[in-house]
């Protein structure tokens, strides 16, 4: 495999993609364009919905981008796993190639054999390619076009293998390839593509063959013309050109991490001691970005996920002794590492941290009220107590719960 940085990678996919008549197109905002099915753009064909619906014309068949994604609401949500899988992210850039009506599977499944075996050098021996569990064309392609046997292409339901937007929108059967990571990543004895979702099977590009759009009723009614959508996360493709075990210890997030540290002065260590140093790295991608492009926190829709988010990472900055306002300084940090990608962050860092500052004042300001009258009510509590027992009504009420905590399964009178 080849060494190469993230921004090499970014580079690399869109010259290559370039160079087979598409055209490089820039990453659209994190809020959808006039579209209510959607909290924010969740993959690289969000812009090009109303091309695939036929909707929109372009003065071009062909497309590439490396989109910036947010996946923290609504169908595709991953802020629960955020530190805890070496993989996931609310904030992540998604590299993809598009078709509008032009080359459909036979070409999607070339191009990105070309790209990961020719351009990337990724060894062959440990790729591992997925279907839908009816499409006996794309299993054929891949047999076809890696020499591969029929044991390492594998069909899968529409669970794993059927891509969609959202709800409703364009749609389709895919194929995703996986890089087995190796045995020592195994997830226990009965490990193995399909069965569990560990680390050792990396799934690092989806090629969707978009062929539907489903309605509200779950009617699936043929696009115009059958196109292609593919998306890969440039975080996963970089761990592996990188030889790191994870995203965190990549280039594109290594550097949030060691901010952490120096806010924290609580050194990261892989595990779940360094849980919260990769919720907050991941967090400040995500609130940089989405104030960067227009949404603020508050209490419904956009806003309400962006408050969450950014306070679960205040919450975990307390636990490594981050009890001052912090997420200004890390958001510093994404717009060092990704200005070059993403030069318009320069012109908004003050404002994104002006909102920062702001919604952590308030943050705290609410915890401190809560602690107030939590102590206020432990009190009255105890008070309460120490009168009963001075009067010696609290025996009995002891005797029970003595009695209860002996006999569980004891039914209460």
């Amino acid at each position: 495999m080849r060494s190469m940085s993230s921004d090499q990678v970014r580079e690399a996919f869109l010259r290559f993609f370039e160079g087979h008549g598409h055209q490089r197109l820039p990453s659209s905002s994190l809020v959808p364009r006039a579209d209510p099915t959607l909290l924010f753009t969740n993959a690289g064909m969000v812009q090009f919905k109303d091309v695939f619906l036929g909707a929109d014309k372009r003065p071009y068949s062909r497309a590439t981008t490396s989109q910036k994604c947010v996946r923290a609401g609504g169908k595709h949500n991953d802020l629960d796993a955020v530190g805890r899988t070496a993989r996931h992210h609310t904030f992540f850039e998604m590299l993809g190639n598009f078709s509008f009506g032009d080359y459909f599977k036979a070409d999607a499944i070339r191009f990105a054999w070309d790209f990961l075996y020719g351009e990337l050098g990724l060894p062959k021996e440990r790729m591992w390619f997925t279907v839908f569990e009816n499409d006996d064309e794309a299993l054929e392609l891949w047999k076809q076009t890696a020499q591969v046997g029929e044991d390492r292409v594998l069909r899968l339901g529409e669970k794993d293998n059927f891509w969609a937007m959202g709800d409703t929108g364009p749609c389709g059967p895919c194929s995703e390839i996986h890089f087995d990571r190796g045995p020592e990543f195994a997830c226990g004895p009965d490990c193995g593509l399909g069965k569990c979702d560990c680390d050792r099977w990396l799934e690092i590009w989806n090629l969707v063959f978009m062929q539907f759009e489903r309605d509200a009723a779950g009617t699936l009614t043929p696009l115009p013309r059958p196109s292609i959508d593919t998306g890969m996360g440039l975080e996963r493709i970089a761990s592996l050109l990188q030889g790191k075990t994870n995203n965190w210890e990549t280039d594109l997030m290594w550097p949030l991490l060691q901010q952490v540290e120096a806010l924290s002065k609580v050194a990261y260590q892989p595990g779940e001691a360094g849980f919260p140093h990769r919720v907050i790295a991941d967090h400040a991608r995500a609130c940089t970005f989405l104030i960067a492009d227009g949404v603020l926190p508050g209490n419904e829709g956009r806003g309400y996920v962006l408050r969450r988010i950014l306070r679960r990472a205040i919450r975990f900055g307390r636990q490594i002794g981050l009890n001052q306002p912090f997420m200004g300084p890390m958001a510093d940090a994404v717009v060092e590492r990704m200005h070059g990608a993403y030069p318009e962050l320069n012109d908004k860092i003050d404002f994104v941290k002006r909102v920062l500052e702001l919604e952590e004042e308030r943050f705290s300001a609410t915890l401190s009220t809560g602690m107030v009258l939590l102590d206020e009510e432990i009190s009255a509590v105890l008070l309460s107590s120490a009168a009963e027992l001075a009067a010696g009504r609290l025996d009995p009420l002891l005797a029970g719960a003595a009695d209860l905590r002996n006999n569980p399964t004891k039914p209460e009178r």
